[in-house]
């Protein structure tokens, strides 16, 4: 399986999740099962059904996450020396040309992306037209509503 990028503070989110899967909600799923499997009957337990089914959907959480995180290439932003150029894990600010709103955004793995808190995947057009480029720059980004264009007025490593 190829590696695929992941910010120092997306690795430690999927570690956390990790831990809460396998310590708390592994152990919450395995009482419930218990506590169906006392009502008796197991060919008409919904509940039964339901503990299973929750069992199952942790149990293949649990194994992608171990494999993220195996095939995780854990990028520190701050320790980068990309020359002020736009690459995984910079800051970078633009102003769109066709409204003069300027917004910032860090490009980070597919499973950090959150747009509110200004994160975009690498994967993103938006990502893909700013990587490579430096501050001065401009980049075309096809939009659902069209083509956008975007002067990218600072790259930061943080």
């Amino acid at each position: 399986m190829a590696k695929f990028p992941l910010t120092v503070i997306g690795a430690e989110k999927l570690r956390q999740e990790l831990h809460q899967l396998k310590t708390v909600e592994r152990q919450r799923v395995i009482a419930a099962i218990a506590e169906a499997r006392s009502h008796g009957d197991l060919s008409e337990n919904a509940e039964y059904d339901a503990a299973k089914e929750r069992q199952s959907f942790i149990e293949g959480r649990i194994a992608e996450v171990e494999g993220k995180l195996a095939n995780a290439q854990i990028i520190d932003p701050r320790l980068l020396d990309a020359e002020g150029r736009c690459v995984f894990g910079a800051t970078v600010d633009l102003q769109d040309q066709g409204n003069d709103e300027v917004v910032s955004y860090q490009i980070v793995g597919d499973d950090e992306a959150d747009i509110k808190q200004g994160k975009i995947s690498i994967s993103s057009p938006i990502a893909r037209a700013l990587i490579g480029k430096y501050a001065g720059d401009l980049a075309e980004v096809q939009a659902p509503g069209g083509l956008k264009e975007y002067e990218i007025l600072d790259v930061r490593y943080v």
